[in-house]
């Protein structure tokens, strides 16, 4: 009988399906990342890239030995021959890192409408579109050399460790991030605002690490918006109370809703700003927002959905490799990170197509642990539960400890 749950190709050609070979020749031509290489192609080392981030190989060396179980396996991607781990490397150290993220856009672009959450479609408290609100923080990756130029102080004994930080850019009703930046972790958060192209209508969300106030005055001229927290420091004057009920709102709530007048620079810029008591732990939180036509208690649920990045972040740690990398090149080190973010963007993809009838982490788990199986990935993540012959399996157990023999701890009777 035909097994209906096989594939024509291993778990890793099936993900790897999910690229376009025309957005890597795009990304290829564009960067002309092809050029001076004979045998490592762009492409080539996005296969072996991707097949090391989410097999979590912990070395180049490691990630070269364990391509040799794929024999030829990848003939299907158009690869006939293994590459030797100095190939890869001396590929992972030259080749621009900015093709790999241009490839991710392209991606990025062509899934776009698939992978948006269309189930976010209420407001948020009944004024605020899931759609029109994006989140951004950053994260930091440590690395074992001071490559990058890591945060803190100098240790007292033995090297600082380098470390790279990555900002994103997510949009509320998405799962994977629409603008990612990489710098060294000693960088300062606030220089990323310069490099975030804003959208009219849009609501940016994120933390007071975020403090330009010229970048906040000039959003507000562009048409866009932004709620944040106000720094202890902060210096401005209220221009007029929009509402003050401090006293009834002592257990908890909004306690104060100010126009103010924020001064920095000899410069100046109005902004909202909320006060508002956690009726859980008693902490006082102050916002700040350009919004001033939505409720007071909608800014600070668009504050509380800004946590919805964390998950992210602990998402790509979790289950894809970026404790080791393949390299100690900055290129390397990037090439990793965008690979990852690719390898996000598939599973992500693969996740809506199966309507999340498994967690992330074991839709992951799974690939992992079967990428040279010739299962169709996708068949047995939607299968419910195994049929009466996937069940009806041998216990191989009780054919090599027989109840008959009794064991090899039982001890054996004399013969009359």
């Amino acid at each position: 009988m035909q097994h209906t749950k096989l594939s024509g190709q291993p778990i890793l050609c099936q993900l790897l399906s999910f690229i376009p070979r025309e957005v890597v020749d795009l990304a290829t031509q564009t960067f002309k990342s092809d050029h001076y290489y004979k045998t490592m192609s762009t492409w080539k080392q996005l296969v072996f890239m991707l097949y090391g981030v989410v097999s979590k190989a912990q070395s180049l060396n490691s990630l070269c030995k364990c391509l040799l179980f794929l024999e030829h396996k990848l003939s299907y991607l158009g690869i006939f021959r293994l590459p030797a781990s100095s190939t890869l490397s001396d590929a992972n150290r030259k080749r621009p890192n900015e093709v790999f993220g241009y490839i991710y856009y392209l991606l990025l672009a062509h899934y776009r409408t698939e992978i948006s959450d269309s189930y976010l479609s209420l407001p948020i408290n009944g004024e605020a579109k899931p759609d029109q609100v994006k989140v951004f923080d950053s994260t930091t990756l440590s690395l074992f050399t001071d490559l990058f130029k890591g945060a803190g102080r100098n240790p007292m004994n033995g090297r600082k460790k380098g470390g790279l930080k990555v900002h994103a850019v997510l949009p509320l009703d998405n799962r994977v991030p629409e603008l990612v930046w990489l710098t060294p972790a000693s960088s300062n958060d606030k220089d990323f605002l310069g490099q975030l192209k804003v959208e009219p209508g849009s609501i940016y969300v994120f933390d007071k690490g975020y403090v330009n106030y010229g970048v906040y005055r000039k959003w507000t001229d562009q048409g866009a918006y932004f709620v944040t927290r106000l720094n202890n420091n902060a210096k401005y004057e209220v221009v007029r109370e929009i509402r003050a009920e401090a006293h009834d709102f002592l257990y908890g709530g909004t306690m104060l809703d100010q126009q103010i007048e924020l001064k920095a620079d000899n410069q100046s810029s109005e902004a909202r700003l909320i006060t508002y008591k956690d009726p859980l732990t008693g902490k006082i939180f102050r916002f700040l927002s350009n919004l001033f036509d939505f409720q007071a208690h909608t800014i600070v649920l668009l504050y509380k959905n800004r946590w919805e990045i964390e998950p992210f972040f602990k998402k790509l740690k979790q289950n894809f490799e970026l404790g080791y990398f393949f390299s100690d090149s900055p290129e390397g080190i990037k090439t990793q990170v965008w690979t990852v973010l690719i390898a996000n963007l598939i599973f992500s993809l693969i996740h809506k197509r199966i309507q999340e009838c498994e967690q992330f982490t074991t839709l992951v788990a799974m690939a992992r642990a079967n990428l040279i199986s010739y299962v169709c990935f996708q068949t047995i993540l939607q299968t419910a539960k195994l049929s009466m012959e996937d069940r009806n399996l041998k216990i191989v157990q009780l054919d090599i400890f027989g109840l008959e023999q009794g064991g090899v701890l039982k001890k054996k009777e004399k013969s009359p």
